[in-house]
C-alpha cells in the first residue's frame, strides 16, 4: 500500500469527500468552494503539462501553449519520471475513457 508524506486522517477524510462525488457538476461546486480560481487553474495547467509531456512534447512548446513557467514543467517532468506515479495513473484512466 502507498504511503503518503501528507497522509493524516483529516486528509483521509477530504480524499474520501473527493471520492464521493457524484458528477462532474458536484465536482465543480466542491472544487469552486474549496480552492481559489488560481489554485483550480494551476491543478489544470499541471495535469496538462504532464498529459503533454507523457505524448513527448517539448518544454518549449509545453510552455508557448500553456503559459507554464520551465520550473512548473520541470516540476511535473519530475513527478512523472521519480513521483507516485499518480500523473500516469490519471493520464491512463482519462486516455482509456475518450
Amino acid at each position: 500500500m502507498y504511503s503518503s508524506k501528507a497522509q493524516s486522517e483529516k486528509t483521509d477524510e477530504l480524499y474520501k469527500a473527493i471520492l464521493s462525488l457524484d458528477s462532474l457538476e458536484e465536482c465543480y461546486r466542491f472544487f469552486d468552494d474549496l480552492c481559489t480560481i488560481g489554485e483550480i487553474h494551476s491543478f489544470t495547467q499541471r495535469l496538462e503539462v504532464a498529459m503533454m509531456l507523457s505524448d513527448g512534447v517539448t518544454f518549449s512548446v509545453i510552455a508557448e501553449k500553456t503559459g507554464a513557467s520551465t520550473a512548473t514543467i520541470s516540476r511535473v517532468n519530475r513527478c512523472l519520471q521519480y513521483g507516485a506515479d499518480g500523473y500516469t495513473e490519471m493520464i491512463k484512466k482519462l486516455k482509456s475513457s475518450k
